[in-house]
């Protein structure tokens, strides 16, 4: 995200700075719009596409799925949450206050549907959502690790069993 200045921007699209700055106020908006955008592509390609599925556990699998495709095809660098999040985690700011946002919405979205995945009968009733939602942030979050800084082959079969425990866990016994 650092690397992101109107700069840049305008010499990529053919137009001046100052034609630019039109657009945006600051480094930091333009920041925060590359963000909405991720936000907006992210939802188009993981989130319409799970939120078709069924309530609970099969859409929970869906987003586990489009996750991994997510992180592996959609831009370049990986995911661009992830990638400003090391950038962000210790400053302060608007971009940090907008990717935060991003990140508590799909947290949200993962405990909301692990809680439909309860009122389904699909999990446990005393199964703590938020606890579901943070394990499966984290299988993601190694996955990317693992896939992308680590280059291993078996990145994507580690995070699917660790998914799958994760269900197990959270389903009745």
């Amino acid at each position: 995200m650092e690397g992101v200045t109107i700069g840049g921007l305008a010499k990529k699209v053919g137009m001046s700075k100052s034609g630019l700055y039109a657009h945006f106020e600051s480094k930091e908006d333009l920041q925060s719009q590359v963000l909405d955008y991720a936000a907006g592509h992210y939802a188009d390609v993981v989130l319409i596409k799970a939120f078709k599925k069924p309530r609970g556990l099969p859409r929970i699998r869906t987003l586990f799925e489009l996750q991994l495709k997510w992180i592996n095809g959609e831009f370049s660098g990986g995911c661009p949450f992830v990638a400003a999040a090391t950038e962000f985690d210790d400053k302060g700011g608007p971009v940090r206050d907008r990717l935060v946002a991003h990140q508590k919405k799909f947290l949200g979205t993962i405990s909301e549907s692990a809680q439909l995945g309860i009122e389904e009968g699909q999990f446990r009733d005393d199964l703590d959502v938020d606890q579901f939602a943070f394990e499966f942030w984290a299988i993601l979050l190694s996955y990317h690790h693992f896939a992308r800084l680590m280059r291993r082959k078996d990145a994507r079969d580690r995070a699917s069993l660790a998914f799958e425990n994760l269900v197990y866990r959270a389903g009745k016994t």
